[in-house]
């Protein structure tokens, strides 16, 4: 009962959680990646059209957000930079397609953003790629 109550932790455990996080958050993100990569041309000219890069470019950097930096973020790969694009679909997911609803139908974008806000913040934890290779 006093391990569940105290405010220590050790370094192994921080690096568990962060490679806990990792992958439940990239594992999901992926799956959004996927539905929109295996429907692409369905989509190309029917999505968002943020900062008027027209909608087929949109789609594409959302695919290569959603699916290819989560697959980066689950391996611990270019960890940091890869959440960058992440929070960036995150807060045009919130702000623009959920008109900034933290609480409503934007509550979903609003976990994700925070999560790879605090992988931005955080890195990628021991049990990574990055950490291997000591970047």
């Amino acid at each position: 009962m006093k391990k569940l109550t105290s405010t220590k932790y050790s370094a192994a455990a921080f690096s568990v959680a962060l490679l806990l996080l990792r992958i439940v958050t990239g594992g999901l993100m992926m799956n959004h990646g996927y539905e929109k990569l295996i429907s692409f041309s369905a989509r190309k000219d029917t999505f968002m059209n943020f900062l008027g890069l027209g909608s087929t470019l949109s789609l594409s950097l959302t695919i290569f957000a959603e699916f290819f930096c989560a697959l980066f973020i689950i391996l611990g790969l270019f960890t940091r930079l890869a959440a960058i694009p992440l929070i960036v679909v995150m807060c045009v997911a919130l702000f623009k397609a959920h008109q900034g609803s933290f609480f409503g139908d934007g509550e979903m974008a609003t976990l994700y953003l925070g999560a790879f806000l605090t992988i931005l913040i955080v890195g990628p934890g021991r049990f990574s790629i990055d950490a291997m290779t000591g970047k």
